[in-house]
């Protein structure tokens, strides 16, 4: 007799804006009611807090990951593995990230029919079929419409001939509509990002930091040749004996660190050399985690003095401490007021491109610097006034704060973890690509206490 049938992943599938628009929409099975959508985007709007990324109601589990002001949602009435399905979403964006050059509403909506083909390939009457951006290069017939991606708000220089615009990484992987010989260029992207993690006391003493750090590739390359990426020869990762060179002072310590599935480890031990070829699309490299001393590119001064029982006085101090050559883009200092704040007047320092607000209805004041210049210093003076006062002085620091700091320091990281080299393992004189290289740390969670 035949066995049970193998129970099916996800029943309908559909992209929402973030005002609920439907913007793709595919139903597979015709097992769940219809309207989800709307049911979906009504729950999570009105949900207090954040919305778990799955949930049930009425027999059908919603399960949904957030991406670029996007949301991709499953629905299904089985009982289905939820991490199976989230994994499953993410792998989608990312292969409409891959065809569609950047993944956000616009570029979904003028490439709706290259995306209704990629969903069609990918998930076959609920089942997982493939989320390999090689193999569905070979079935995709459809040609990407390329976006413009909006300017962001640094408009610097293109001083040096030897750097192209950071959008240029933004390619579809497959052909274009309006194909120019730019799409043909051959040429591959390295990302070093890292992602910080700190939290200091009012004093400045870092109480705990990490780094999640990830090497970000995307390859144009024709002919898919071999390549060999060298890194910092004094890199050790703990509890691991690597040949080569040993790590003194300075050196590279990595807590633990996880490979790409194409990389080749032969070499990595004495040379700290990876070996591989490049699938098409975007990928990681390398994942590393590093949670020993370092030095935290943005320094941070708090103090709050209550001078009559309504009026307090805040003061944020911010240092950058990364070479003056380098800046902090977009950095945003957040500060919890008290409840009971009536109203905030703020002093800015002399520099410009400073804005600062006190939000009511988050109690919360917003400090925004453009662009934080290596080695400067910038001070926010609050003058809050309380609607009813603060009876105990020792509750005032309580009440006020932490401080969070949001911010993205471009060509700059903390770890020191350098890409010394990309070569072709097999170079001929006529096969020359051009090879970029970008180096980002942001902010993941940035705190400091009073």
């Amino acid at each position: 007799p035949a066995g049970p049938s193998p129970r099916a992943m996800i029943s309908q599938f559909y992209i929402l804006s973030l005002r609920g628009d439907t913007i793709i929409t595919r139903d597979f099975r015709g097992d769940v009611v219809k309207g989800t959508a709307e049911i979906f985007f009504r729950k999570v709007k009105f949900w207090h807090g954040d919305a778990p990324p799955i949930f049930n109601l009425d027999g059908v589990s919603y399960i949904f990951v957030k991406k670029n002001g996007l949301y991709f949602v499953a629905t299904t009435g089985h009982n289905v593995s939820p991490c199976a399905v989230v994994e499953l979403l993410t792998k989608m964006a990312k292969v409409f990230k891959d065809f569609c050059g950047v993944l956000n509403e616009e570029s979904i909506r003028k490439n709706f029919v290259l995306v209704y083909e990629l969903v069609d390939e990918m998930v076959d009457f609920g089942h997982p079929q493939t989320t390999n951006t090689e193999h569905l290069k070979s079935c995709i017939h459809n040609e990407a419409v390329m976006i413009e991606a909006p300017k962001t708000g640094l408009n610097l220089p293109q001083w040096n001939p030897r750097t192209v615009p950071s959008n240029a990484v933004h390619r579809p992987v497959g052909p274009t509509q309006n194909d120019s010989s730019r799409n043909k260029k051959n040429e591959i992207f390295v990302d070093i990002l890292e992602r910080i993690t700190v939290l200091m006391s009012a004093n400045g003493f870092v109480v705990n930091s990490a780094i999640d750090g990830s090497i970000q590739m995307k390859s144009f390359l024709q002919g898919n040749p071999e390549l060999k990426l060298a890194l910092n020869e004094d890199i050790q990762v703990k509890n691991q004996n690597l040949g080569g060179f040993p790590g003194g002072y300075g050196a590279v310590m990595l807590d633990d660190c996880n490979f790409h599935e194409c990389v080749d480890l032969a070499d990595f031990g004495d040379q700290r050399t990876l070996s591989f070829y490049p699938p098409d699309g975007e990928f990681a490299v390398m994942n590393y985690r590093i949670t020993g001393d370092f030095r935290v590119p943005f320094r941070i001064n708090p103090v709050v003095e209550q001078q009559t029982p309504h009026k307090l006085e805040v003061i944020i101090k911010v240092r950058a401490d990364v070479p003056e050559q380098n800046y902090g883009g977009n950095v945003q200092v957040s500060c919890m007021l008290p409840k009971g704040t009536a109203s905030v007047s703020n002093e800015l320092g002399s520099a410009t491109g400073q804005s600062a607000e006190y939000l009511p209805a988050d109690h919360k004041l917003i400090w925004n610097i453009k662009k934080f210049q290596g080695g400067t210093e910038c001070t926010l003076k609050s003058r809050v006034t309380l609607s009813s006062p603060i009876s105990n002085t020792s509750n005032v620091k309580k009440e006020v704060g932490p401080v969070s700091l949001t911010f993205e320091v471009p060509m700059y990281n903390v770890s020191n973890l350098q890409v010394r080299y990309l070569r072709i393992a097999e170079r001929h004189k006529s096969y020359n690509p051009c090879r970029w290289v970008r180096y980002v740390t942001q902010s993941s969670s940035y705190v400091c206490r009073f």
